[in-house]
């Protein structure tokens, strides 16, 4: 009897399996988004899409008790990423209203974790969420982070990267422009494999 998708994929990948695999990053377009005026304009697009991979960035606090605000949101649309820069374009309404559309389905990892923050900013109720670790912890999945879950279903390699640089810079380098674009790309990409495959509801 053939393995089913959830047999298959619930053997975990070794390290030296990992690292043997292409290393991989989002290559399309992305847009800085710096002000009101672009985030009218990001939110306008985006509200036509039905799937978004969904992520945010912290600074990283390196003092016992200190949990710094979300610096950075990514949102992955279809053929384009939105980094939106809060210090510019503050959490407000039009965000809000955005991630409390059930219509529009927010993809991504420790998603939950990300809303709470965000609501912390201006009060919103998230719908349309699914936390892919969640998901893969319901199915006994082995991997539940987004870097070995994208090895285990897409066969793919990310970078670490600039995971703890400091996010609430004004500029942020190319390096960190690419990790953060590449991973709500790849929240993305996860769910739309795990519902080809079966894992994730139609």
């Amino acid at each position: 009897m053939p393995d089913t998708p959830l047999d298959m994929y619930r053997r975990k990948l070794r390290s030296e399996e990992i690292n043997a695999l292409p290393i991989v990053r989002y290559e399309g377009e992305v847009r800085l988004v710096r002000s009101e005026g672009e985030l009218a304009e990001a939110l306008d697009l985006l509200a036509r899409e039905d799937l978004l991979g969904f992520d945010t960035e912290t600074r990283p606090s390196f003092r016992k008790g200190r949990i710094n605000q979300p610096s950075l949101i990514q949102l992955a649309a279809l053929d384009r990423i939105f980094l939106i820069q809060l210090a510019f374009a503050p959490f407000g309404a039009g965000l809000a209203s955005l991630l409390s559309d059930a219509k529009i389905i927010k993809a991504g990892v420790g998603i939950g974790d990300d809303m709470r923050e965000l609501g912390k900013l201006y009060p919103f109720e998230g719908a349309g969420v699914v936390d892919l670790g969640d998901l893969a912890r319901s199915l006994k999945l082995p991997t539940q982070g987004l870097r070995n879950m994208a090895a285990n279903l897409l066969g793919w390699r990310i970078s670490k990267g600039p995971r703890c640089s400091n996010w609430s810079l004004s500029d942020l380098s190319p390096r960190q422009i690419a990790y953060a674009a590449t991973d709500a790309w790849i929240g993305r990409e996860l769910y739309l494999k795990m519902r080809e495959v079966g894992l994730a509801p139609q």
